[in-house]
């Protein structure tokens, strides 16, 4: 029966796997990468800022010296960087058990990335959607591997995805609905994922999960963004309520790529109030992210904006 207050403390043995964890440098990605570490695993950390990623790794390596952890260099938002480092960790690591798609850009201004994509949908979900078709042949069949990604509870806000307009053109830009999509798009990917893999038969599974209100350096910018009053009210009302260490909000995503009870095409987050606390448990997300016939659009879309083709 799985645990009703799962931890990290109750994260297996990890010898003898190697993860790749992106925007391992800080909050969730570097709490993920930390726990994993110490419990054996060789872990990447996939990330922009490689001097960032380099203390980082230092300061993993300050509580477990014995520790395989390297630094790769990768920007999510430019899908030759995503190529390059696709290509160094295939000839560094031929066996990934496992790939964590964390990193992400939250409730930024309009911007677009090195080739042209909106930010958010871009970044989120495109520079993940490449990386996960260009590492996936290395991890198909092995015993226990998966692919995780990393969605918000704020995916219900945006509505149903637009496939006809992924980038925002069409409409009055808001920074909150572009994130939510995005993160809309990450559950959909994965669900499309996991039944592509469940028809091929194999080991390896997609996953999905969900910090609930972490405290982060991402959420902590975006609060910045707030107006004063908005401010205010956050860091004495919600905060105490709704926020919760990163060390914890990491936890749905750890469940969710080594619990040997989950199950492909599950969804990990806080199981408390409006799921922002408590412990990881498999929760629901919105009736849009379910839609079959929308996963299977958005991976055709997906295809041909980034020319990465999967080997499901």
């Amino acid at each position: 029966m799985p645990r009703a207050h799962w931890t990290a403390a109750d994260v297996p043995d990890q010898r003898g796997r190697t993860a790749v964890i992106t925007g391992a440098a800080s909050g969730i990605g570097f709490e993920a990468a930390r726990v994993l570490a110490a419990r054996g695993a060789a872990v990447v950390l996939a990330v922009r800022d490689v001097d960032k990623g380099a203390r980082a790794r230092a300061g993993i390596l300050r509580e477990a010296p014995d520790a395989h952890v390297a630094v790769q260099h990768l920007d999510l938002a430019s899908l030759d960087s995503v190529r390059a480092a696709a290509e160094e960790l295939r000839a560094a690591h031929p066996r990934v058990d496992l790939l964590v798609n964390n990193a992400g850009v939250m409730r930024a201004d309009r911007q677009t990335t090195a080739d042209g994509f909106e930010l958010h949908f871009g970044t989120n979900h495109l520079g993940h959607f490449a990386l996960t078709g260009l590492l996936l042949e290395g991890m198909l069949d092995l015993p226990g591997s998966r692919v995780v990604t990393v969605s918000s509870a704020d995916h219900r806000r945006g509505g149903p995805l637009d496939l006809d307009d992924v980038h925002g053109r069409a409409r009055e830009y808001d920074r909150t609905v572009a994130y939510a999509r995005s993160k809309l798009a990450n559950l959909m990917f994965t669900y499309e994922l996991q039944r592509r893999l469940t028809a091929r038969n194999g080991s390896t599974v997609a996953v999905a999960a969900h910090p609930g209100g972490a405290d982060t350096e991402g959420s902590r910018e975006a609060v910045e963004n707030f107006r004063p009053w908005a401010r205010v009210a956050f860091r004495l009302i919600v905060r105490p309520l709704l926020v919760q260490p990163s060390e914890r909000g990491a936890w749905p995503t750890l469940r969710a790529a080594t619990d040997p009870q989950a199950r492909g095409g599950e969804y990990y987050g806080p199981g408390g109030f409006l799921e922002s606390k408590g412990f990881p448990t498999v929760v629901r997300s919105s009736g849009p992210s379910h839609d079959p016939e929308a996963q299977h659009r958005l991976w055709a879309l997906s295809e041909e904006l980034t020319e990465v083709g999967f080997p499901v």
